[in-house]
């Protein structure tokens, strides 16, 4: 406070002392009328000598307070945005970042009032820019494509009519996967038909095992007699689910997306499941659900209990896979962040071992929630499927 007091005073006498400096040229003019012109030239020009000084060091004085101000402000600016940048890479995008500022700019495709609106998301510029279309002029706000008005404000009217089928991060990434799996799988194929059943070679000797474990492990003890009309359900969203996971702990192209994390991916596979689950649901099943072993008068509190049972089946399925897969690529972007928060080269020494081991970490993890995913899936089914017991008929 001292400090402060002490620079405004300063100000203040500096003030005063120009207004009284240049009060006293005034006079001073006035009365060199009738003075020689030696002494008019000598004092006037002393006077307006240390007027100029005064000005110069108040401009100087303005000009650091200044620099000063815009230095603080440039700094706050420059801040590190942690929670930004981690949800920046966990979210969907409109482009696939590939270096620096290089990205694959994904085609948008949107169902307006007016018709089918197609154009490259590199009209955005990364969201700086708008976008003139045929129909409405679109913009990016937080990677939703919204309609602007003439005057450049947000139409949310429009915005919320349009439908957005766009082929972003996520969806791409989800067709790149199911290329990789269906080269692998028809190149194993292929080596069955031409040598037959016999010792596994190349890819064989890897899937096989995991074929038989998916078999005997998942669908045989849990649906029984009738799992092979389900194993190619269970071994596609099984391997489905581990090969997104394992390309989303890869940092560079084709991997670094985010799509088991993305809760509309899990919604949908967990979905698939309920589907399953109710098509292929016996009369047993049913009858557990709308007709418990319970006496009479707790039909009012055990029937709603059971149909809501119904739908926290698929919504565990759900949220179990979003939640570990967003987590463990929080914690990883988390530590990585830290080098960029302390800027320092010895956090990096802790931080980076500590990636490393949790993106090994990860990869287990993401065998497990594949894992996870398809033994609950079996064990839903298996209990559709389930007969009447002697017992139970009894």
């Amino acid at each position: 406070m001292s400090r402060i007091t002490t620079r405004f005073s300063t100000r203040n006498v500096l003030l005063s002392s120009l207004f009284a400096l240049a009060f006293l040229v005034v006079n001073t003019r006035a009365i060199a009328q009738h003075e020689t012109k030696h002494e008019h030239s000598t004092g006037a020009e002393h006077i307006k000598a240390e007027v100029e000084h005064l000005d110069s060091t108040i401009v100087e004085e303005a000009e650091h307070i200044g620099e000063a101000a815009i230095g603080h402000h440039e700094t706050k600016e420059e801040k590190f945005n942690t929670s930004e940048v981690i949800m920046e890479h966990i979210a969907d995008g409109h482009d696939w970042h590939l270096w620096g500022h290089t990205s694959i700019h994904l085609p948008v495709i949107l169902y307006t009032d007016k018709g089918i609106e197609m154009f490259s998301s590199g009209k955005f510029n990364h969201g700086h820019d708008a976008y003139i279309g045929t129909h409405h002029t679109y913009k990016l706000e937080h990677d939703k494509v919204k309609v602007l008005i003439a005057d450049g404000q947000i139409d949310e009217a429009a915005s919320a009519s349009v439908l957005d089928f766009s082929i972003t991060k996520n969806v791409a990434s989800m067709m790149v996967s199911m290329v990789f799996l269906c080269l692998i799988f028809f190149s194993v194929a292929s080596s069955y038909k031409k040598r037959g059943i016999g010792a596994p070679k190349g890819l064989q000797s890897w899937l096989e095992p995991i074929i038989i474990f998916v078999r005997d492990e998942i669908a045989r003890p849990n649906l029984g007699e009738k799992y092979a009309k389900f194993m190619p359900y269970l071994l596609t969203v099984f391997f489905f689910i581990w090969m997104n996971n394992v390309l989303g702990l890869v940092p560079f192209f084709p991997g670094g997306a985010n799509v088991t994390g993305n809760i509309a991916v899990t919604l949908v596979l967990a979905l698939a499941t309920f589907i399953i689950t109710i098509l292929n649901g016996t009369k047993t099943y049913w009858s557990h659900v709308f007709t418990p072993h319970v006496p009479l008068w707790l039909y009012p509190l055990m029937i709603p209990v059971e149909i809501i049972g119904l739908f926290t089946k698929p919504f565990a399925l759900m949220i179990r896979l979003f939640a570990n897969i967003t987590a463990g690529h929080i914690l990883v972007l988390s530590l990585v962040c830290l080098i960029f928060i302390f800027k320092s080269m010895a956090v990096a020494t802790v931080s980076v071992p500590f990636v490393v081991f949790i993106s090994v970490i990860e990869m287990l993890v993401a065998f497990i929630q594949a894992f996870i995913f398809t033994i609950l899936s079996a064990l839903y089914i298996g209990m559709a499927l389930e007969k009447p017991s002697e017992d139970a008929h009894h």
